[in-house]
């Protein structure tokens, strides 16, 4: 008798996903998080290989930084104009076509390079795909938000996040059958196929509406002067003489530096505690993945339920909680079942708050100045506990111990629910945002 009943909310629940914007969403998930795979894992175990010295192979991290940074050239991608191309199908696809054939070269140029014959060549290539990778993320980003209506967001961040998560793991899996059966020049180059949904994207989303209908508003700039405060200036002015505009941005710089210092510092953890490598492989990684996609989905669901601000609300104490079954894995010691629970609870709240709060950012863009404004707010949620977790983790493990130093992350988590709580009494969220 509740048969049917449960049918149809159960369709009703997955069919925000199924639209055409989420379905978007996801091929541009899947573009998106191939380079990042190509120069992470799958370049690591290239170079070990290869015999490559573990110090010489570590470096090649530093690339990864060029994704830190992309706010500083995503102004031109707001402004600047593919000649001839833009014309036809419109900027935003321009620029989408574009990188998607340049990245696609340049992961060929990084399999094709010898790390042991031309280590420099591995360098120059490793640079210019994180350089066109993180290029194509600010591209990706704006063209995902401008192709969602408000509605959309919460479904879309999370089939986005589906994408990037498949599209990274498929790609360098993909690279090893492939490399331990024809070498790495072909492993590189079949992995390319993974930057071809965006394309597909472009095809079924079109060019995004919405921008163009913010873009007409504006007056054509007469100088240079007036094209430069535009595409670098203005963007942040937009955001920061919001009302509450700098509360909002002390909330991003805040709000994720608990859950990245616990989360960076997990492997210390595991390996002082005696976990093997299959274990960390078995719970950290393949456990932690379905947690993580579960949670995405729970993220969107809650976000049609709840709306977009209590949303992020909750997702803020699970991750705040999170922290606390790692001082609580400490405090256990060695046990796969304490170990399963910590990373299942950790990671279906980073699922949620994944959806959630890039939701959350995305919607605070300014459809004029998207790629810029992403960009910058996307940086500015993870730089400081990165910076933090390089310069201070380690000594503050030492002198706390794990059990405190957990502690320690939840504790840095409230003041980031205590600035969005703010935020929530002071105002309507439409105030917030320029859209």
């Amino acid at each position: 008798m509740h048969a049917p009943a449960a049918e149809r909310d159960l369709k009703a629940a997955i069919a925000p996903f199924l639209e055409r914007g989420p379905l978007g969403a996801l091929l541009l998930g899947l573009a998106s998080g191939f380079p990042f795979a190509m120069i992470a894992a799958t370049l690591t175990t290239r170079l070990a290989e290869a015999g490559i010295d573990k110090r010489a192979v570590t470096a090649f991290a530093l690339t990864f930084l060029l994704y830190n940074f992309k706010f500083l050239w995503a102004p031109l991608v707001d402004r600047a104009r593919i000649p001839f191309l833009a014309d036809r199908i419109g900027q935003r696809r321009a620029w989408l076509v574009v990188l998607t054939f340049l990245v696609m070269a340049a992961v060929a140029w990084l399999g094709a390079a010898d790390p042991v014959g031309n280590l420099p060549m591995v360098v120059a290539a490793a640079v210019t795909v994180a350089f066109l990778g993180a290029t194509f993320d600010i591209v990706i980003d704006a063209f995902r938000i401008e192709s969602l209506r408000p509605d959309q967001l919460g479904a879309g961040s999370g089939m986005s996040q589906y994408g990037w998560r498949l599209g990274a793991a498929g790609a360098g899996a993909l690279a090893l059958v492939v490399a331990e059966r024809m070498g790495w020049p072909a492993a590189y180059a079949a992995a390319t196929m993974f930057a071809l949904p965006a394309l597909v994207a472009a095809l079924i989303l079109g060019e995004p509406v919405r921008r163009l209908q913010a873009l007409a508003r504006e007056a054509a700039p007469s100088t240079f002067g007036e094209r430069f405060r535009r595409a670098f200036v203005e963007p942040i002015a937009d955001f920061v003489n919001r009302r509450h505009g700098w509360v909002v941005l002390l909330f991003i710089l805040l709000h994720k530096l608990g859950d990245t210092l616990a989360n960076l510092s997990l492997r210390l953890l595991f390996n002082d505690l005696g976990f093997s490598k299959d274990e960390v492989a078995a719970y950290d990684v393949g456990f932690g993945l379905v947690a993580t996609l579960v949670g995405i989905f729970v993220g969107g669901l809650m976000f049609s339920r709840l709306g977009m601000m209590r949303s992020v609300m909750v997702s803020l104490v699970l991750m705040a909680v999170s922290n606390l079954s790692f001082a609580g894995l400490a405090l256990v010691g060695h046990s796969n079942l304490a170990m399963a629970a910590a990373i299942g609870f950790e990671n279906f709240a980073s699922g949620i708050g994944g959806v959630a709060v890039v939701a959350y950012l995305s919607w605070l863009c300014n459809l004029r100045f998207t790629a810029t404004q992403y960009a910058l707010l996307s940086a500015l949620a993870s730089i400081l506990g990165r910076f933090i977790s390089g310069t201070t983790a380690g000594a503050l493990i030492e002198l706390l111990g794990f059990v405190n130093f957990y502690l320690l992350t939840t504790v840095l988590a409230l003041p980031g629910i205590a600035l969005f709580l703010w935020l929530m009494r002071q105002e309507r969220p439409e105030a917030l945002s320029s859209n």
